[in-house]
This record gives C-alpha cells, sequence and structure tokens, in this order.
C-alpha cells in the first residue's frame, strides 16, 4: 500500500472533523502538528484505509482528547485547500463534519493534540478560531437546537 502524502499529496485526502457539544460547550482542540500547528480547531483528521467515516471520527475524537461520542448527523462536506508561495496546493483534504456529544470519557489532550478545552460560544474570540471553523460550529449548533425542538 502506498501511503498519500499530507504534504503536496497527489489527490486529496478524506478527512473527519467533530463538534461535539456538551451543555452548550464546544469541544476545543490545539493543533501539536501541520497542518494549524499551534491553532485551536475541532477535533478530527485523516480517514484511515478501510475505515468507515462514523469509525474514523469516533477513532480520532479517542485519540485526540480522549472521548467516547455518538454521533448525530452530518453538518457539512467542504476542500480545505491551502497553497505555497507558487501556489502549488501544499494541503489538500476533503472534509466531512459531524455534530457530536461525549458519551463517555472526560477530555484531555491526547496524540497530535497540545490542549483541549470546552468553550461556549461567546468565548470563541479567545480561541481565534478559522473564520470556517465558527461557521461549521454555527451551524452544528443550530442543527442540535433543531433537534432539540428549538429555534
Amino acid at each position: 500500500m502506498v501511503k498519500v502524502p499530507r504534504e503536496y499529496p497527489d489527490r486529496p485526502i478524506v478527512g473527519v472533523g467533530a463538534v461535539v457539544v456538551r451543555a452548550g460547550a464546544v469541544l476545543l482542540v490545539k493543533r501539536a502538528s501541520e497542518p494549524l500547528k499551534g491553532h485551536w480547531s475541532l477535533p478530527g483528521g485523516a480517514v484511515e484505509l478501510g475505515e468507515t467515516l462514523p469509525e474514523a471520527i469516533q477513532r480520532e475524537v479517542r485519540e485526540e482528547t480522549g472521548l467516547e461520542i455518538s454521533i448525530l448527523e452530518v453538518i457539512e462536506v467542504f476542500d480545505r485547500i491551502s497553497r505555497d508561495a507558487d501556489n502549488r496546493p501544499r494541503y489538500h483534504y476533503v472534509l466531512i463534519d459531524f455534530l457530536c456529544t461525549p458519551v463517555a470519557g472526560s477530555a484531555r489532550p491526547g496524540s497530535d493534540v497540545e490542549a483541549v478545552a470546552w468553550a461556549h460560544p461567546e468565548e470563541f474570540p479567545h480561541y481565534q478560531l478559522s473564520e470556517k471553523a465558527r461557521a461549521i460550529i454555527e451551524k452544528g449548533l443550530a442543527l442540535l437546537g433543531a433537534r432539540q425542538g428549538q429555534v
């Protein structure tokens, strides 16, 4: 099996992300490696060969935060492409973000993560989340509200 390099890949890499919500707070992770090293974002990572999307997001959240999750629904599917100075794709991910709730464990930093935090929307500016991450979180919170019969 030939492994696709994450940096300067020859094709997009499928990745998963999780908006894990507990009592109105969202689980955030501070990345320990590229891409996004040192930045706060949502837990997630690349899908491994032979792994389903649900298996991938459950594994990634467990590895990065120690939490077991329940998957509620897909929030969004999108491309994340980072280009170098010559406009070549340095990273290209096709990402599927899921709305999730924790079911077991307590959040703690695991693989590829420097820190974890539960943050309420009013605290997001402190974490300097990307515009896309904030949009995904907002969409996920709206979906959760709709599921709970709130508008």
